[in-house]
């Protein structure tokens, strides 16, 4: 069921969001169309061209440089007007003067016709040669007799308008943000609960569902969410309760076939008593198996440390030969008994096979590490995979009269995995057996 009624959908959200944001946006460019100022050309002389390469008078606004080639820009007409009243200005050849002006960025340079353009006419004096107004930036080169070229550059200083129009797009950038955040968090957001729900699932099956709320898009994949988990659950527990009746129906046969043996010859009851007691020994097993591994508990906060030295203390009480390795508490959230059970059916296993054990806890990359050794004769490499199947045991390297159905580490590996971590084994370079369990911090 809805937790309430969901709200507009996603996609209205998100797209008035995107409204506003653009509105917002034209509103700022508006605005800076009306309060920009226009942009004023900078206007120099030929006079103060003539003087600079002259090294009469250098204005702060040029940089005078010398160089062996001065590069030429295809013919334009303002150009020759240009050089032909800097060569009256400076009363030299006009094949000893040239100027060209920077293309402006974003700007194809434009290519004129000299045939279809008039020849200009030189100044009357030198006078009115260096009052010829030149517009905009500008570099003007001089070839010396020596064959050097002297060159004037006007200075590129960040003129005052665009100073206005910089501060502007960021006043712009910063009205925009917040919307553009907002937008982010409201995309994201769903995203982030539904990988959230993921991981709980992952971790407990038996998580709650998630809250159906919020636009009408999350509510319904929230609730095709929880329709699946409600599906998965159904799936093994139905499953467990097939297995489960059939083990607990073999038990009748099972009896019916002992009181039928009592009457065999006492060689054949001896052997056919041990098999039932076997498949008896089993039957148990597997209820106890299905019983740990899908029955509810409530989780909570609690510490391995504690509940290993718990688990070390009860065996050591018994006799047996169990360390546990000093070190800080390491805090997880899980089931206590089923964890409890986890780590003393591999204490357990360890002492079966090898006559000790060694526990140690750590943590390490935001998961609780738990290894438990043993010095026994490990596990032959091909049956390392198969090790955690029901009912195997691995005969090549540990003997059938030590008991145990097969179902240890089974058992064990889900609860692992039930909390979210694995359960892994490996062979000792020393010799033994290795079992180490990760589960999220």
């Amino acid at each position: 069921m809805r937790g309430r009624a969901a709200g507009s959908p996603l996609f209205l959200r998100i797209f008035a969001l995107m409204v506003v944001c653009v509105a917002v946006t034209q509103l700022m460019n508006f605005a800076l169309l009306i309060a920009v100022q226009t942009p004023t050309a900078k206007l120099y002389t030929v006079g103060q061209a003539v003087d600079a390469l002259q090294n009469k008078l250098i204005d702060d606004d040029f940089s005078v440089s010398k160089s062996d080639h001065f590069i030429e820009q295809p013919w334009n007409p303002r150009g020759e007007r240009t050089e032909i009243a800097m060569a009256k200005a400076m009363n030299v050849p006009v094949e000893r003067v040239l100027i060209s002006f920077p293309t402006p960025i974003l700007t194809r340079e434009k290519t004129y016709d000299r045939a279809s353009v008039p020849r200009p006419v030189p100044p009357a004096t030198v006078q009115s040669a260096r009052d010829v107004i030149i517009t905009g930036d500008f570099t003007a080169g001089y070839r010396g007799a020596d064959g050097q070229w002297v060159t004037v550059t006007t200075g590129s200083a960040f003129e005052p308008w665009r100073w206005f129009v910089l501060w502007w797009l960021i006043v712009s950038a910063a009205a925009v943000a917040p919307f553009a955040w907002a937008l982010a968090h409201r995309i994201a957001k769903p995203i982030g609960a539904f990988a959230a729900a993921a991981e709980r699932l992952g971790r407990d099956p038996r998580a709650a569902p998630i809250a159906i709320d919020g636009p009408t898009e999350i509510a319904d994949a929230a609730a095709a969410f929880n329709r699946m988990q409600a599906r998965l659950n159904r799936y093994v527990d139905d499953r467990a309760t097939v297995v489960g009746a059939v083990a607990h129906d073999l038990r009748t046969p099972l009896m019916r076939l002992g009181l039928r043996l009592e009457a065999a010859p006492d060689d054949l009851r001896r052997a056919c008593e041990g098999d039932i007691r076997d498949m008896e020994a089993m039957i148990s097993a597997t209820l106890s198996y299905l019983r740990d591994t899908t029955k509810q508990g409530v989780r909570k906060p609690l510490d391995l440390r504690s509940l290993a030295e718990t688990v070390t203390d009860d065996m050591s009480d018994r006799g047996e030969p169990v360390t546990l390795a000093p070190g800080e508490p390491v805090v997880v959230e899980g089931n206590s008994p089923a964890l409890k059970a986890m780590l003393n059916n591999l204490v357990t296993n360890a002492i079966k096979y090898a006559g000790s054990a060694e526990v140690s806890l750590a943590q390490a990359d935001g998961q609780a590490v738990i290894e438990v050794r043993d010095d026994g004769p490990g596990v032959a490499p091909e049956d390392i995979d198969r090790v955690f199947e029901p009912f195997f045991r691995g005969e090549r390297s540990r003997n059938r009269d030590t008991g145990g159905i097969g179902l240890g580490l089974a058992s064990a590996r889900a609860v692992a995995r039930a909390h979210g971590g694995d359960l892994t084994v490996r062979n000792r370079e020393e010799g033994g057996l290795s079992a180490v369990v990760t589960l999220p911090v």
